[in-house]
């Protein structure tokens, strides 16, 4: 088939790549335009773009699908397009512009994590299970007819690192899926109207509150891992962590008081609401990223704040 590959950030380049290499062929890469990135804001191509390029594949860029680029997309006269993390909805005439439709791979067993954040949320909540779906697309979010679908496990690891074993995953699977579409012996599975929906996670989501329980701190710390990163008031300023467990019940362990801070044996333990959490790396605010026993050292006393506090968006600790 001749295919528009629609995608941006990293997650989506193993599909784009697998498509490559595949009996099918890209007439077009799809995705947003360069986004200033760093202290600098430096303008820099999508992982998608720089791939493209890599590959030899023409490239169009786009903000959302409306206005000039839809005549583009129609000139291209593809028979499906390919989505993934694209980051825009498909109105009507985008989705007419594909003869047999537009085909999304997502790293959620929908209808379960509707949106933009499904691996990030199901961490979050504590799931052990998750998985991949493949679905064409309708003007809804993420509700069009399911084509495929593979459950895999949901391991206690930080959301990047599980989104990029999805990604890998996933890219034979929209491979299949697209294959089954060519072939025309797709069968197209409708999805109940009831979903869980996964937006994007704010910055405002990620504070931890070291009044509640370590399991769901920790749940919480991996689910927002590394962006938009976990982070605790101290002094009532944004202060991030990094690296953040929960320590397993031991006989003679700590007993700690909501956010105070100890070190144990070379381990920066945290007191919760609930059990005990251990920190890796801790950023004040206006300074650098350091280890959590060196922040320790240079601050003895130190602790989180247990009690939410107000805090205006740009106090965030520097990158």
């Amino acid at each position: 088939m001749r295919i528009l590959f629609a995608g941006t950030p990293e997650p989506a380049v193993p599909s784009l790549r697998a498509l490559s290499a595949s009996g099918h062929e890209i007439a077009a890469v799809l995705t947003r335009p360069d986004a200033p990135v760093g202290r600098r804001r430096t303008l820099t191509p999508s992982p998608v773009k720089a791939a493209a390029r890599e590959l030899g594949l023409p490239v169009l860029e786009a903000a959302r699908l409306r206005g000039e680029i839809l005549a583009e997309i129609e000139a291209l006269r593809v028979d499906a397009a390919a989505v993934v993390a694209y980051g825009a909805l498909a109105g009507p005439r985008a989705l007419s512009a594909a003869r047999l439709g537009w085909f999304n791979l997502h790293f959620s067993l929908l209808p379960d994590y509707r949106g933009a954040a499904p691996v990030q949320r199901a961490l979050i909540d504590g799931r052990t299970v998750s998985g991949l779906t493949v679905f064409r697309l309708d003007e809804g979010m993420d509700t069009g007819d399911i084509v495929a679908q593979r459950q895999l496990p949901l391991p206690p690891l930080p959301a990047g690192d599980v989104l990029a074993d999805y990604a890998r995953q996933g890219a034979p699977l929209l491979v299949e899926a697209l294959d089954a579409v060519a072939a025309g012996t797709t069968r197209y599975a409708p999805q109940p109207s009831a979903g869980t929906p996964a937006p994007k996670i704010e910055p405002a989501e990620a504070r931890l509150d070291f009044s509640r329980p370590a399991a769901r701190l920790a749940a919480l710390a991996r689910g927002t891992s590394p962006a938009p990163g976990p982070w605790a008031l101290l002094d009532g300023q944004r202060t991030k962590v990094r690296g953040v467990a929960e320590l397993p019940d031991a006989p003679g362990g700590p007993d700690l008081e909501p956010g105070e801070l100890i070190d144990v044996d070379g381990t920066v333990c945290a007191g919760t609401g609930a059990g005990i959490l251990t920190l890796e790396s801790i950023q004040p605010f206006g300074k650098p990223m350091m280890s959590a026993q060196a922040f320790l050292r240079g601050r003895p006393g130190a602790r989180f704040d247990a009690v939410p506090a107000d805090v205006p968006e740009d106090r965030t600790a520097h990158e």
